[in-house]
């Protein structure tokens, strides 16, 4: 079984118009809602065997933040390709992860990730920032990952805890 937490990035500032999309920073509550997702996965003790992000600055920072959260001590793998990515990108990058690596975290960015999870288990919510789609795949090695397989397991975000 092959485990999928596809994590939209925590929200990031518009406050400076001259920075451009690739290097905006997290804002105010999405430094605050990246380390409380994370407390949300240590607490089910979810710990990844692979964390994969979208380089940018709001991805980057989110993704290593979480992974500080729950206790990752590995690498993280940067793809510059997920920033402006494909499904069909996504998908391949997917089927390429090495099979020791039972649960992923991939870290990214809308409309890719809400249309990644729309081909795999038929999801039409909007994935909010910080929100965490979990994805789980009956089958033993990543290039056999598909819709057939794929079983819709949970969906969480910060606002969920607001009131």
């Amino acid at each position: 079984m092959k485990q999928l937490y596809i994590i939209r990035h925590a929200k990031s500032s518009w406050k400076d118009l001259s920075v451009d999309d690739f290097n905006r920073a997290l804002n105010k509550r999405g430094k605050k809602d990246a380390p409380f997702m994370g407390l949300k996965l240590k607490d089910k003790n979810i710990l990844p065997d692979i964390i994969i992000s979208s380089p940018a600055l709001r991805a980057k920072t989110t993704a290593q933040t979480i992974a500080s959260e729950v206790g990752y001590t590995k690498q993280i793998q940067f793809d510059k390709k997920i920033y402006e990515s494909t499904i069909n990108y996504i998908n391949n990058l997917l089927k390429s992860i090495k099979d020791e690596n039972n649960i992923v975290f991939l870290f990214g960015h809308n409309p890719t990730f809400n249309m990644l999870v729309e081909y795999y288990i038929d999801f039409y919510d909007n994935i909010p920032t910080c929100g965490i789609v979990k994805i789980e795949f009956n089958c033993n090695r990543w290039k056999d990952i598909n819709p057939a397989n794929a079983n819709f397991i949970s969906f969480d975000y910060p606002k969920r805890y607001k009131k």
